[in-house]
C-alpha cells in the first residue's frame, strides 16, 4: 500500500506563485512516473504534468513555460512550481504515481487532491 500526501494549495492572485508537494510512502520498490492532474466541476481530470524515471518530463501545452515539474527521488516526492498563474489553472490539482511495488507489481495510486484557486 502506498499513500501520497499533497500539500502547498492555496489562494493566490493572477500572475502569482504556488508550489505544490507530494510525497508518496509506503512500500515501494521504484517510481516509475510521478504527475500531477487537475479537476474542474463538470470537466474531466486532465494531466498537468507527468516526470518520468530517467528525468524527462511531459506538461500540458496550457501550462507550458509557465509550470515546472520536479522530483527528490530520496524523498519520493514531486514538486509542481506554478508561476504566472491564470484564473483558468483554478482546479483539485491531484498528484499521481506509477508505483513498483516489486519487479512485476505495479500500480497506479492517486493523492487526495488540493485545491488550487486563482483570482483575477
Amino acid at each position: 500500500q502506498v499513500q501520497l500526501v499533497e500539500s502547498g494549495g492555496g489562494l493566490v492572485q493572477a500572475g502569482g506563485s504556488l508550489s505544490l508537494s507530494c510525497a508518496a510512502s509506503g512500500s515501494i520498490f521504484n517510481i516509475n512516473a510521478m504527475g500531477w492532474y487537475r479537476q474542474t466541476p463538470g470537466k474531466q481530470r486532465e494531466l498537468v504534468a507527468v516526470i518520468i524515471s530517467g528525468g524527462s518530463t511531459n506538461y500540458a501545452d496550457s501550462v507550458k513555460g509557465r509550470f515546472t515539474i520536479s522530483r527528490d527521488n530520496a524523498k519520493n516526492t514531486v514538486y509542481l512550481q506554478m508561476n504566472s498563474l491564470k484564473p483558468e489553472d483554478t482546479a483539485v490539482y491531484y498528484c499521481n504515481a506509477d508505483i513498483s511495488h516489486t519487479l512485476t507489481h505495479r500500480l497506479n495510486y492517486w493523492g487526495q487532491g488540493t485545491q488550487v484557486i486563482v483570482s483575477s
